[in-house]
């Protein structure tokens, strides 16, 4: 069973200034679908769509054309929404608040039971590692810890399918190897993940398959057994697959 799919999606964001109106594409006929119970990972290069795929799946953007579902429903459907945790890779989290307090935020607007929170805030919290400093404000966190939390945000309703955008960006190899490990633990709770990365190396170790995309188009998919034990393989495939739009070239070493 497919848990989303986005099918011909166009996206246009149209920007105005001095009466003058400007287009940029953001995705320009993306076809992309994800089974139940598989990690998918999206490469591609800075402006290749990654996010804006993201935010339409969770109905922060709509598309310009084409569908986007979500366990078979047009986004955005709430009751379809509620059953994905997200994490973006810029946490929109209360700094004011400590780690304990946010937590218990999300909890509640996800309408765990006053009865379970608490139990539930304790042990997702424990979960990510932030056992000792739940009770810190999120001012005083590091990058790191405050990854974790947006981690912990995202499953603390136990979500079926899990959206990451760039969840080890700026963290240490420790917290990296957590973060793949934790990915890992949700495909063997049987949840759906789906995460974006430039990070070929990680992506390699968890994906079932991984999609590239290229000038808001899927360039590419490849399925596990493409890569494995073919050390170079997925890098090869990356960089035959696609284009760079920012206006650099190619480092010459002649």
């Amino acid at each position: 069973m497919k848990v989303l799919a986005l099918r011909g999606v166009r996206k246009v964001y149209r920007r105005s200034h001095l009466g003058r109106l400007t287009e940029t594409v953001g995705l320009d006929g993306l076809d992309l679908e994800v089974e139940r119970g598989e990690v998918f990972g999206l490469l591609g290069l800075n402006g290749s769509g990654k996010t804006t795929a993201i935010k339409l799946l969770m109905g922060l953007h709509l598309p310009t054309c084409g569908t986007v579902e979500v366990f078979g429903k047009p986004v955005p459907d709430i009751e379809s929404l509620a059953r994905i945790g997200y994490a973006p890779e810029a946490a929109y989290l209360n700094r004011a608040l400590t780690g304990r307090e946010n937590i218990r935020l999300f909890a509640a607007l996800s309408r765990i039971p006053a009865c379970e929170r608490e139990a539930r805030v304790l042990a997702m919290l424990r979960r990510v590692g932030l056992e000792r400093g739940m009770d810190q404000r999120l001012s005083e966190y590091s990058k790191g810890m405050l990854q974790r939390v947006s981690l912990a945000q995202a499953l603390i309703h136990e979500p079926e399918l899990v959206i990451l955008d760039e969840p080890v960006t700026g963290l240490d190899p420790l917290a990296i190897k957590e973060v793949r490990a934790l990915i890992l633990w949700l495909k063997g709770k049987g949840k759906s993940v789906l995460f974006s990365s430039h990070d070929i190396s990680e992506v390699e170790k968890v994906c079932d398959r991984i999609g590239i995309l290229s000038g808001g188009r899927l360039a590419r998919v490849m399925t596990q057994e493409e890569w494995q034990g073919r050390p170079g393989a997925l890098e090869e495939a990356f960089a035959a697959s696609v284009t760079r739009t920012d206006g650099v070239g190619e480092i010459r070493l002649d």
